[in-house]
């Protein structure tokens, strides 16, 4: 199966995870980054979870997962310790119109979720598209010692320039922007505490090539 890769803003939307162990906390503390709405199903749960819940950052519902559920939910998780149970949840999911990911069951899986490399606004997702997720980790991990945290950091320059050059009314072509964009020169810089001199090196190869 090709999956298609997309990244979708699920701000204030509602998200149900069923499930109260260390994989559903993996799953919500992911939803929780991005801003959804969290309610968690589950007749127990780990530490970490009913600490968030007593912090308000999600609700809980202590008890097995019931038909019902999902209705108005935009994303459901089915990360229960119960194939059969994921496999309903999935079935209802699929009924009322929410994309639904059931822990490892790709098949009543609606979507995937990849593994993750984040440095601020970048984000990098590995997937193997569900052959093997040790090989997925292992490649973040590979990764994760190429891009540092300057990355983040050079994100954000990026963006004040990119808005710079607009309010200049300069047009810059894409091939002008990857020129500009020196990255082990730009990243230098920023770990040696030079993001000034980063953004203006930036602004002149710009500038530089603009119409």
């Amino acid at each position: 199966m090709d999956y298609y890769p997309v990244f979708m803003d699920i701000t204030n939307k509602r998200c149900v995870v069923c499930g109260g162990g260390e994989v559903a906390l993996r799953k919500v503390q992911a939803l929780l980054d991005c801003g959804a709405s969290v309610e968690v199903i589950s007749p127990s749960y780990c530490a970490e979870l009913t600490d968030m819940a007593a912090a308000g950052k999600l609700r809980i519902h202590s008890r097995e997962y019931r038909e019902g559920d999902l209705q108005g939910a935009y994303i459901a998780i089915a990360a229960t310790d119960n194939r059969d149970t994921n496999a309903r949840i999935a079935g209802e999911a699929h009924r009322s119109g929410c994309i639904v990911n059931a822990v490892d069951d790709a098949d009543n899986s609606d979507f995937i979720v990849p593994s993750c490399l984040k440095r601020g606004d970048i984000t990098i997702a590995i997937s193997t598209s569900g052959k093997s997720p040790a090989l997925a980790r292992k490649l973040r991990v590979s990764l994760e010692r190429q891009f540092g945290h300057e990355y983040a950091a050079l994100a954000q320059i990026v963006s004040e320039v990119r808005s710079e050059i607009k309010r200049r009314g300069l047009r810059v072509d894409d091939n002008t922007w990857q020129e500009s964009l020196d990255l082990e020169s730009l990243t230098d810089l920023i770990k040696n505490g030079k993001a000034t001199e980063a953004r203006n090196m930036i602004i002149r190869n710009l500038v530089g090539g603009a119409d």
